[in-house]
Protein backbone atom coordinates (compact mmCIF):
# COMPACT_ATOMS: atom_id res chain seq x y z
CA UNK A 1 0.00 0.00 0.00
CA UNK A 2 1.44 3.67 -0.95
CA UNK A 3 -0.50 6.89 0.32
CA UNK A 4 -0.52 10.23 -0.68
CA UNK A 5 -1.14 13.67 0.51
CA UNK A 6 -3.53 15.72 -2.13
CA UNK A 7 -3.61 19.26 -1.63
CA UNK A 8 -6.59 20.39 -3.68
CA UNK A 9 -6.78 24.47 -2.33
CA UNK A 10 -6.75 26.39 0.66
CA UNK A 11 -9.63 28.94 2.03
CA UNK A 12 -11.04 30.77 4.77
CA UNK A 13 -13.95 30.54 6.84
CA UNK A 14 -14.68 32.61 9.97
CA UNK A 15 -13.16 31.87 13.16
CA UNK A 16 -16.16 32.23 15.51
CA UNK A 17 -17.98 29.00 13.06
CA UNK A 18 -14.97 27.13 13.27
CA UNK A 19 -15.30 27.24 17.26
CA UNK A 20 -18.55 27.36 18.29
CA UNK A 21 -18.83 28.44 21.72
CA UNK A 22 -15.31 29.11 22.27
CA UNK A 23 -14.45 32.61 23.39
CA UNK A 24 -11.75 34.05 20.72
CA UNK A 25 -9.14 35.07 23.26
CA UNK A 26 -8.75 30.99 24.11
CA UNK A 27 -9.06 29.50 20.53
CA UNK A 28 -6.87 32.48 18.99
CA UNK A 29 -4.10 31.41 20.70
CA UNK A 30 -4.07 27.80 18.98
CA UNK A 31 -5.42 28.72 15.58
CA UNK A 32 -5.13 32.40 14.57
CA UNK A 33 -7.32 34.82 12.28
CA UNK A 34 -6.47 37.62 10.39
CA UNK A 35 -7.88 41.24 10.74
CA UNK A 36 -11.26 39.93 9.34
CA UNK A 37 -12.05 36.76 11.82
CA UNK A 38 -11.19 34.42 9.08
CA UNK A 39 -8.67 31.15 9.74
CA UNK A 40 -6.75 29.38 6.71
CA UNK A 41 -7.68 26.37 6.12
CA UNK A 42 -7.02 23.73 3.45
CA UNK A 43 -8.64 20.91 1.46
CA UNK A 44 -6.29 18.15 1.75
CA UNK A 45 -7.45 14.84 0.30
CA UNK A 46 -5.34 11.79 0.85
CA UNK A 47 -4.78 8.89 -1.91
CA UNK A 48 -4.77 5.19 -1.76
CA UNK A 49 -2.86 2.57 -3.87
CA UNK A 50 -3.69 -1.22 -2.30
CA UNK A 51 -2.99 -3.04 -4.94
CA UNK A 52 -5.83 -2.78 -7.40
CA UNK A 53 -7.50 0.06 -6.17
CA UNK A 54 -6.31 3.61 -6.34
CA UNK A 55 -8.88 5.30 -3.72
CA UNK A 56 -9.15 9.32 -3.62
CA UNK A 57 -10.70 10.40 -0.48
CA UNK A 58 -12.74 13.90 -0.73
CA UNK A 59 -11.61 15.55 -3.52
CA UNK A 60 -12.00 19.37 -2.75
CA UNK A 61 -13.63 22.29 -4.30
CA UNK A 62 -13.23 21.47 -7.66
CA UNK A 63 -13.16 24.20 -10.19
CA UNK A 64 -16.75 25.42 -11.16
CA UNK A 65 -17.23 27.85 -9.01
CA UNK A 66 -17.88 31.82 -9.66
CA UNK A 67 -15.53 34.36 -9.17
CA UNK A 68 -18.43 35.95 -6.16
CA UNK A 69 -18.20 32.08 -4.91
CA UNK A 70 -14.08 32.25 -4.79
CA UNK A 71 -14.45 35.78 -3.17
CA UNK A 72 -16.49 34.77 -0.69
CA UNK A 73 -14.66 31.86 0.35
CA UNK A 74 -11.13 33.62 -0.20
CA UNK A 75 -9.97 31.02 -2.42
CA UNK A 76 -5.58 31.47 -2.12
CA UNK A 77 -2.66 29.59 -3.02
CA UNK A 78 -1.47 27.52 -6.19
CA UNK A 79 -2.30 23.93 -5.23
CA UNK A 80 -5.15 22.11 -6.99
CA UNK A 81 -6.32 18.31 -7.43
CA UNK A 82 -4.83 17.69 -11.20
CA UNK A 83 -1.14 19.48 -10.00
CA UNK A 84 -1.19 17.20 -6.63
CA UNK A 85 -2.40 14.31 -8.20
CA UNK A 86 0.15 14.77 -10.77
CA UNK A 87 3.05 15.33 -8.41
CA UNK A 88 1.66 12.05 -7.07
CA UNK A 89 2.61 10.15 -10.33
CA UNK A 90 -1.02 9.71 -11.11
CA UNK A 91 -4.12 11.00 -13.63
CA UNK A 92 -8.01 11.65 -12.77
CA UNK A 93 -8.24 8.26 -14.78
CA UNK A 94 -6.35 5.77 -12.75
CA UNK A 95 -8.67 6.41 -9.84
CA UNK A 96 -10.89 3.53 -8.93
CA UNK A 97 -12.87 4.75 -6.48
CA UNK A 98 -13.64 8.08 -4.85
CA UNK A 99 -14.82 7.78 -0.88
CA UNK A 100 -16.48 11.06 -0.17
CA UNK A 101 -16.99 12.16 3.52
CA UNK A 102 -19.85 13.79 3.29
CA UNK A 103 -21.35 15.94 0.11
CA UNK A 104 -20.30 19.35 1.47
CA UNK A 105 -19.23 21.51 -1.52
CA UNK A 106 -15.44 21.64 0.03
CA UNK A 107 -14.95 17.69 -0.26
CA UNK A 108 -16.38 16.61 -2.99
CA UNK A 109 -16.93 19.78 -5.74
CA UNK A 110 -13.51 17.79 -7.65
CA UNK A 111 -15.94 14.69 -8.66
CA UNK A 112 -17.79 16.98 -11.53
CA UNK A 113 -16.41 19.36 -14.02
CA UNK A 114 -17.22 21.09 -16.92
CA UNK A 115 -16.27 19.79 -20.46
CA UNK A 116 -15.51 21.75 -23.45
CA UNK A 117 -19.18 21.73 -24.29
CA UNK A 118 -19.95 23.41 -20.56
CA UNK A 119 -21.74 20.12 -19.74
CA UNK A 120 -21.00 18.80 -16.06
CA UNK A 121 -19.48 14.85 -16.56
CA UNK A 122 -17.73 13.09 -14.26
CA UNK A 123 -14.02 14.35 -13.70
CA UNK A 124 -12.70 11.00 -12.50
CA UNK A 125 -14.21 8.59 -15.79
CA UNK A 126 -13.09 5.17 -14.12
CA UNK A 127 -13.98 5.59 -10.63
CA UNK A 128 -16.85 4.48 -8.44
CA UNK A 129 -18.45 6.99 -6.52
CA UNK A 130 -18.87 6.14 -2.59
CA UNK A 131 -21.47 8.09 -0.45
CA UNK A 132 -23.50 7.07 2.62
CA UNK A 133 -26.93 6.43 2.54
CA UNK A 134 -28.01 8.71 4.59
CA UNK A 135 -25.92 11.22 3.56
CA UNK A 136 -26.81 11.05 -0.14
CA UNK A 137 -30.81 11.63 0.74
CA UNK A 138 -30.33 14.43 2.74
CA UNK A 139 -27.94 16.09 0.14
CA UNK A 140 -30.72 15.95 -2.61
CA UNK A 141 -33.65 16.76 0.30
CA UNK A 142 -31.32 19.23 2.24
CA UNK A 143 -32.63 20.84 5.72
CA UNK A 144 -32.29 24.79 5.70
CA UNK A 145 -29.38 24.71 8.29
CA UNK A 146 -27.30 22.90 5.06
CA UNK A 147 -28.38 23.90 2.26
CA UNK A 148 -25.99 26.31 1.23
CA UNK A 149 -23.16 24.02 1.61
CA UNK A 150 -24.90 21.46 -0.77
CA UNK A 151 -24.21 22.03 -5.00
CA UNK A 152 -26.00 19.98 -6.62
CA UNK A 153 -23.95 20.15 -9.59
CA UNK A 154 -21.84 18.18 -7.61
CA UNK A 155 -23.18 15.35 -6.83
CA UNK A 156 -26.29 14.94 -8.96
CA UNK A 157 -23.86 13.98 -12.03
CA UNK A 158 -22.98 11.21 -10.55
CA UNK A 159 -26.48 9.29 -9.87
CA UNK A 160 -26.77 10.42 -13.82
CA UNK A 161 -23.14 8.53 -14.58
CA UNK A 162 -24.41 5.43 -13.09
CA UNK A 163 -20.90 5.75 -10.69
CA UNK A 164 -23.00 6.23 -7.23
CA UNK A 165 -22.70 3.52 -5.00
CA UNK A 166 -24.29 3.88 -1.58
CA UNK A 167 -24.30 2.16 1.90
CA UNK A 168 -26.16 2.49 4.89
CA UNK A 169 -23.82 0.50 7.79
CA UNK A 170 -19.86 0.54 8.67
CA UNK A 171 -17.86 -1.51 5.99
CA UNK A 172 -14.79 -1.86 4.74
CA UNK A 173 -13.94 -0.58 0.64
CA UNK A 174 -10.90 -3.27 0.79
CA UNK A 175 -8.89 -5.28 3.73
CA UNK A 176 -7.57 -2.27 4.43
CA UNK A 177 -9.92 0.57 4.27
CA UNK A 178 -12.69 0.85 6.51
CA UNK A 179 -15.76 3.04 6.18
CA UNK A 180 -17.43 4.17 9.59
CA UNK A 181 -20.31 6.47 9.82
CA UNK A 182 -20.64 9.51 11.93
CA UNK A 183 -23.86 12.18 12.43
CA UNK A 184 -23.01 15.01 14.60
CA UNK A 185 -21.37 17.32 12.17
CA UNK A 186 -24.20 16.31 9.37
CA UNK A 187 -25.60 12.95 9.23
CA UNK A 188 -24.23 10.00 7.47
CA UNK A 189 -20.33 11.28 7.02
CA UNK A 190 -17.67 8.66 6.76
CA UNK A 191 -14.24 9.21 8.74
CA UNK A 192 -11.95 6.33 6.97
CA UNK A 193 -9.60 4.23 8.77
CA UNK A 194 -6.48 2.93 7.07
CA UNK A 195 -4.11 0.14 7.71
CA UNK A 196 -1.39 0.80 7.05
CA UNK A 197 2.01 -0.82 7.65
CA UNK A 198 0.75 -1.83 10.92
CA UNK A 199 -0.56 1.74 11.78
CA UNK A 200 -3.74 3.03 11.71
CA UNK A 201 -4.46 6.31 10.01
CA UNK A 202 -7.98 8.04 10.43
CA UNK A 203 -8.76 10.45 7.68
CA UNK A 204 -10.85 12.63 10.26
CA UNK A 205 -12.45 14.92 7.84
CA UNK A 206 -15.15 17.23 10.00
CA UNK A 207 -15.58 15.48 12.90
CA UNK A 208 -12.10 16.81 13.53
CA UNK A 209 -10.61 19.11 11.21
CA UNK A 210 -8.09 20.77 12.92
CA UNK A 211 -6.01 19.86 15.87
CA UNK A 212 -7.25 22.63 17.89
CA UNK A 213 -10.58 21.02 18.37
CA UNK A 214 -8.75 18.03 20.38
CA UNK A 215 -10.33 19.02 23.67
CA UNK A 216 -13.83 17.79 23.24
CA UNK A 217 -15.77 21.14 23.99
CA UNK A 218 -14.27 22.55 20.78
CA UNK A 219 -16.48 21.74 17.92
CA UNK A 220 -17.45 24.12 15.09
CA UNK A 221 -21.01 26.04 14.76
CA UNK A 222 -21.49 24.27 11.53
CA UNK A 223 -22.20 20.87 13.35
CA UNK A 224 -26.20 20.28 12.85
CA UNK A 225 -25.90 18.12 16.31
CA UNK A 226 -23.38 19.69 18.49
CA UNK A 227 -23.84 17.09 21.40
CA UNK A 228 -23.41 14.45 19.37
CA UNK A 229 -20.35 15.66 17.74
CA UNK A 230 -19.22 15.44 21.27
CA UNK A 231 -19.78 11.98 21.86
CA UNK A 232 -18.13 11.08 18.62
CA UNK A 233 -15.48 12.81 19.22
CA UNK A 234 -14.46 10.91 22.61
CA UNK A 235 -15.04 7.41 21.16
CA UNK A 236 -12.39 8.71 18.18
CA UNK A 237 -10.13 9.95 20.55
CA UNK A 238 -10.57 7.37 22.74
CA UNK A 239 -9.33 4.90 20.50
CA UNK A 240 -6.70 6.89 19.17
CA UNK A 241 -4.81 7.15 22.11
CA UNK A 242 -5.59 3.55 23.15
CA UNK A 243 -4.37 2.22 19.94
CA UNK A 244 -1.82 5.23 19.10
CA UNK A 245 -3.49 5.95 15.99
CA UNK A 246 -2.27 8.47 13.52
CA UNK A 247 -5.06 11.64 12.83
CA UNK A 248 -4.60 13.04 9.41
CA UNK A 249 -6.43 16.15 8.82
CA UNK A 250 -8.25 17.59 6.28
CA UNK A 251 -8.66 21.14 7.07
CA UNK A 252 -6.04 21.98 9.07
CA UNK A 253 -3.49 24.90 7.50
CA UNK A 254 -0.43 24.18 9.94
CA UNK A 255 -0.69 20.56 10.99
CA UNK A 256 -1.25 17.28 8.20
CA UNK A 257 -0.86 14.61 11.02
CA UNK A 258 -0.92 13.93 14.93
CA UNK A 259 -1.09 11.33 17.52
CA UNK A 260 -2.67 12.02 21.08
CA UNK A 261 -2.47 10.75 24.30
CA UNK A 262 -4.31 11.36 27.50
CA UNK A 263 -3.28 13.86 29.89
CA UNK A 264 -4.72 15.39 33.32
CA UNK A 265 -6.70 17.91 31.54
CA UNK A 266 -8.25 15.33 28.87
CA UNK A 267 -7.14 13.89 25.60
CA UNK A 268 -4.51 16.31 23.98
CA UNK A 269 -2.44 16.57 21.14
CA UNK A 270 0.79 14.07 21.65
CA UNK A 271 3.37 14.67 18.56
CA UNK A 272 2.11 17.07 15.74
CA UNK A 273 3.50 15.42 12.18
CA UNK A 274 4.58 16.75 8.51
CA UNK A 275 2.48 13.66 6.31
CA UNK A 276 5.57 11.92 5.40
CA UNK A 277 6.63 11.28 8.83
CA UNK A 278 3.96 8.56 8.64
CA UNK A 279 5.30 7.01 5.72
Amino acid sequence: MKLFKIETGSFKLDGGAMFGVVPKVMWAKQYPADENNQCNLVMRSLLINDGNRIVLIDNGLGEKQDEHFIKNFGLFGDDSLEKSLSTAGYSFDDITDIVLTHLHFDHCGGTIKYNEKRELVPAFKNATVWSSQEQWELAMNPNKREKASYLKENFVPILESGKLRLFDNNMFLTPNIELRLVHGHSSGQTIVYINYNGKTVIYTADLLPLVAQIPIPWVMSYDTRPLLTLEEKQSLLEEAVEKNQILFFEHDFYTECCTVKMTEKGIRLDKAMKFEEIL
